[in-house]
């Protein structure tokens, strides 16, 4: 059942607790206490909301950053990484494999906020060897959601 919830619960947090446990054929009860545990347990470690920006009034910008850096001895990229994730403009940090070392995601209200993060603070770190910035143009999927929906021509075919 455990793997199941998970499945769901990623896909639709907001699910109702009945529909899941109809779903599950298992008790409400059953359910809300297994959500409980995970909770507990570190392997649920938050409820997100996806916003399509482009959407709002809101000017944002997103960014992935390639960072390379030197790891520390007996800590690896841990301390680097943590020292990362904590600037708030900082949305995600991922220890990766190839070229570079981390990839972090940032989210600003300009192309020059991003690129002052990454300029004074970000490459000012001292394990920062170097950093490759790509912004973000246009999302098409996040998170396993479609938000970039082909346009269909909803105009009445004339034919003769």
């Amino acid at each position: 059942m455990r793997e199941e919830l998970l499945a769901i619960v990623e896909r639709n947090s907001r699910i109702d607790l009945k529909e899941l446990a109809v779903i599950l054929g298992v008790e409400e009860i059953d359910v809300v206490n297994e959500l409980e545990a995970m909770e507990k347990e570190g392997i649920i470690c938050g409820y997100h909301t996806m916003i399509d920006w482009e959407k709002t009034s809101i000017e944002k910008v997103s960014a992935l950053i390639e960072v390379r850096v030197t790891p520390q001895r007996g800590q690896g990229f841990d301390n680097i990484a943590e020292r990362i994730y904590k600037y708030p403009e900082v949305t995600s940090v991922y220890l990766i494999s190839g070229g570079y070392d981390l990839l972090v995601t940032l989210e600003g209200k300009s192309l020059k906020e991003i690129s002052g993060f990454v300029s004074d603070k970000l490459s000012t770190l001292d394990s920062v060897l170097s950093t490759a910035t790509h912004f973000i143009l246009k999302k098409y999927k996040d998170h396993g959601t479609i938000l970039a929906k082909k346009y269909e021509d909803t105009r009445e075919k004339v034919t003769p």
